[in-house]
């Protein structure tokens, strides 16, 4: 379904009406022709599927009033951002299934209990990676003297797009996760961190990555990005 913004005409779409998908980039608005998306059904879809089927029966049979609660008290204080750009208020059952999910993607534990910070922590200033053919590997530089780094439950959550031309200077999809880095109370990572790539590369290719910073109250970043050319 697509989503349409009328402005004495039509000012923005995303989505999909008919045999056209609808979407924008950075050189504007653009529309192309819809094919029907394969259903690998893989692993990792179906461990995502799974947590999102049990963090929505745990919001009604587990926690407590006083839990939701402050879940519908972060949702009334912290916006998001639909497909067309434009801030939307969610509830706080959509917070708590989503940000925990981002939670579990990135090897953490569930967090019942509301934020009492009534934010989204702030991308990373520093974010770049480094990728390298030889080793097949991520060179993920951070700032480590962000709150999360020193938080046992909390983490930096990166992925990694497919290889492309040179000459791209935009990616939407797919990616797939790289790994996560992981905070510690006790000894925090320091920066730079390697992951493994999660997709084959060679030198010259071009390579975007996102990531997002999940914190122990399980409060989840706006996704950051880097590209580059990989290394040999």
């Amino acid at each position: 379904m697509a989503s349409i913004k009328f402005m004495g005409g039509i000012g923005a779409m995303s989505g999909k009406i008919g045999a056209n998908v609808f979407s924008r980039n950075r050189s504007g608005a653009y529309v192309r022709g819809w094919a029907k998306p394969v259903n690998t059904n893989s692993a990792r879809q179906q461990a995502v599927r799974a947590n999102m089927q049990a963090l929505s029966s745990r919001w009604s049979t587990t926690l407590t009033v006083l839990q939701r609660a402050e879940w519908e008290t972060y949702a009334n204080a912290v916006l998001a951002v639909n497909r067309l750009g434009e801030t939307i208020q969610l509830t706080g059952f959509n917070w708590y299934v989503g940000n925990n999910s981002v939670m579990l993607s990135a090897g953490g534990t569930i967090v019942d209990d509301g934020p009492a910070v009534l934010n989204k922590p702030d991308a990373d200033s520093l974010y770049a990676v480094v990728v390298d053919e030889a080793n097949q590997q991520l060179s993920v530089t951070f700032d480590d003297t962000r709150d999360w780094v020193n938080q046992d439950n909390a983490f930096m959550l990166v992925s990694m797009g497919t290889p492309v031309n040179p000459t791209r200077n935009f990616f939407a999809s797919p990616y797939r996760i790289a790994g996560s880095i992981a905070g510690s109370s006790t000894v925090a990572p320091t920066s730079p961190a390697t992951l493994p790539a999660p997709y084959a590369v060679q030198e010259g290719q071009k390579v975007f990555t996102q990531a997002r910073i999940i914190e122990e109250d399980a409060r989840v970043s706006q996704f950051f990005r880097d590209s580059g050319l990989v290394t040999a």
